[in-house]
């Protein structure tokens, strides 16, 4: 039974934000060492960035973003002075806005899945690491989707940047036990909300790459009146792979804070990816027949999770791959930053929107807490 991606939709949040203001902004922000001043430059300059989207409404700049009479809360526009709420405040702002950019990409998700309607879907799994509520932005999708009140829901927490794959494993699981079953997975990420202004490295450099945003994927290995597919292309799930590497558990973490949740993210994360990347990639590349023997680089294309750009860059020099083929993750990048779980599948939506008039395999991964590296074999084609 082939287990397939039918469709992959986004959604951002409406304000968009240019990295370069971003920059001065934390720039001019007091109490600023030297020595911070420099990093926030060089992270900022460096990070491959041109764009990214906030559900903080105060960084437009509008005043219209205060309402009448009100208080800032996140963002001081007439002061220019990012401000400290606390982690009750910000996981406040996540359960306000998380569940329209939800709903929106599955909803989206849903249209594009040719044969596949919202009555059809069987289970839900919900993915993100960046603020808590109950009922969740699973129970959002059921209600506001009108799905099937007896859709079995699940939600992947806290795990961060690699969070999609274990979510498309328990998804491609689902099916396979189901004959008839489809899944929709939807990651939603809100990074913005823990913004803060700091002279430590770490939170500078989260600073600099994180943000917000949805994604959603429709899974199902079920006939649809047009067949397998139904039309377009599809993206098979072939096989996943997970490992930790053998160093690196406290080099990124994710903790929570009293004024947010708090980024480890040290400057040896890429260099930890680039000498471990083969050995974490041998399993998957290698329980293939076609690519038993085969430079990584002979896979056709590659959706890499964009964590910054020293880890495509080490990445991309480790296997040995084209600009072309790491081309959608650094577009994906530069157009909206780090969006932690959702991320990999705007890439992999790139792919997708491409399209394909022969089978061509894919190599997809990500990185997270642990180190733990994460990845899949996935075949893209005509449906």
């Amino acid at each position: 039974m082939v287990i397939s991606i039918r469709s992959i939709e986004t959604a951002v949040p409406g304000v968009e934000v240019k990295q370069g203001e971003v920059r001065d902004l934390f720039l001019a922000q007091p109490g600023r060492s030297r020595l911070a001043q420099r990093l926030i430059t060089s992270a900022f300059d460096s990070s491959a960035i041109d764009t990214r989207h906030t559900v903080v409404d105060e960084l437009s700049g509008s005043r219209a973003a205060v309402p009448p009479g009100g208080t800032p809360v996140f963002y001081d526009a007439e002061a220019g002075l990012v401000l400290d709420p606390s982690t009750g405040t910000r996981n406040a702002l996540y359960a306000e806005r998380s569940p329209e950019l939800v709903v929106t990409a599955a909803r989206r998700a849903l249209e594009a899945a040719d044969g596949i309607e919202a009555s059809d879907v069987t289970h839900v799994v919900t993915v993100s690491c960046t603020g808590f509520y109950a009922p969740g932005p699973d129970f959002a999708l059921v209600r506001d989707l009108g799905l099937s009140p007896r859709t079995q829901r699940y939600h992947l927490g806290f795990m961060g940047c690699y969070a999609a794959f274990p979510a498309l494993r328990a998804a491609r699981d689902f099916c396979r036990s189901d004959a008839g079953a489809v899944v929709l997975v939807v990651c939603v990420e809100l990074c913005s909300v823990h913004l803060q202004a700091s002279d430590d490295p770490d939170t500078i450099v989260a600073s600099s790459v994180f943000s917000d945003g949805a994604a959603a994927a429709v899974v199902s290995g079920r006939e649809t009146a047009s067949g397998a597919g139904g039309g377009g292309v599809v993206l098979d799930l072939d096989a996943f792979d997970t490992t930790l590497t053998p160093v690196g558990e406290g080099d990124m973490a994710w903790t929570i804070g009293d004024h947010g949740f708090e980024m480890v993210l040290s400057r040896y994360v890429p260099a930890i990816i680039g000498e471990h990347i083969h050995g974490a990639l041998a399993p998957l590349l290698g329980g293939d027949a076609s690519l038993v023997g085969q430079p990584a680089a002979a896979v056709d294309l590659w959706a890499v999770h964009p964590g910054g750009r020293s880890i495509l860059d080490k990445v991309q020099h480790a296997l040995s791959l084209s600009d072309a083929q790491l081309e959608p993750s650094r577009s994906t990048l530069a157009e909206h930053g780090n969006m932690s779980s959702a991320t990999v599948l705007f890439v992999l939506q790139r792919l997708l929107r491409a399209g394909a008039t022969a089978p061509q395999r894919v190599c997809a991964m990500a990185f997270g807490p642990g180190l733990t590296v994460e990845s899949a074999l996935l075949t893209l084609r005509p449906a």
